[in-house]
């Protein structure tokens, strides 16, 4: 019974990831009165994979991960472990996910009515994402001691694309993000051997 405190404390954390709804939402205010066309419904299938990329982000591995650690956790150290990784570090995945949902809402107003991105547009864009998977590599740094180098890259990527200035459209500005995202995830398909090592420890089979 002690056991199952820590885990439904991890899992209603894990809720948090709902916020991803946010973007979702966000995608279908932007479409409000916008004519249909080819372009913006390209852009909100984009949009829609870019939200489904970060949720892939979370609930592949590291929803497990945190849930199996927090358990294994001696009790006079697991207060120390829920505070960092499920107050202070999925805190900026909500806010990285609120900038998400801004930017992808002033792309497909920008794609349907042909304009380019205002630079705050862009910064909300590339900054919610890279603040998300700089959060999440902070979560898992703080698990597991272990460092997801391929988060940390693309994080770094896209706050180096968002404050320089760009002639591409905001269609174009969205598919960049999609293929630097998708890439990243066919690359993280399986997690380093570290983390699956450790998660396979903290959770043995159960006794039949």
């Amino acid at each position: 019974m002690a056991a199952r405190a820590p885990a439904h404390f991890a899992e209603r954390h894990g809720l948090i990831i709902v916020a991803l709804g946010e973007s979702i939402v966000a995608i279908g205010v932007g479409m409000t009165g916008l004519p249909i066309s080819w372009s913006v419904v390209a852009a909100s299938v984009l949009g829609l994979t870019v939200c489904a990329t970060l949720w892939w982000v979370y609930c592949d591995v590291s929803a497990t991960m945190g849930e199996r650690a927090l358990v294994a956790e001696p009790g006079t150290l697991r207060s120390g472990l829920a505070r960092d990784a499920y107050s202070f570090l999925h805190l900026p995945m909500v806010a990285g996910i609120v900038l998400l949902a801004l930017g992808l809402k002033t792309v497909l107003q920008h794609v349907a009515d042909g304009g380019h991105d205002e630079p705050l547009a862009l910064a909300a864009l590339y900054g919610g994402v890279a603040l998300y998977l700089l959060a999440h590599v902070g979560f898992t740094m703080r698990v597991l001691h272990t460092v997801t180098a391929q988060r940390m890259v693309v994080a770094i990527v896209l706050l180096a694309l968002a404050p320089l200035p760009t002639k591409l459209t905001p269609l174009a500005i969205l598919s960049g993000v999609v293929m630097l995202l998708v890439s990243f995830a066919r690359c993280s398909a399986s997690p380093p051997c570290g983390m699956r090592c450790a998660t396979d420890q903290s959770n043995p089979p159960d006794p039949e």
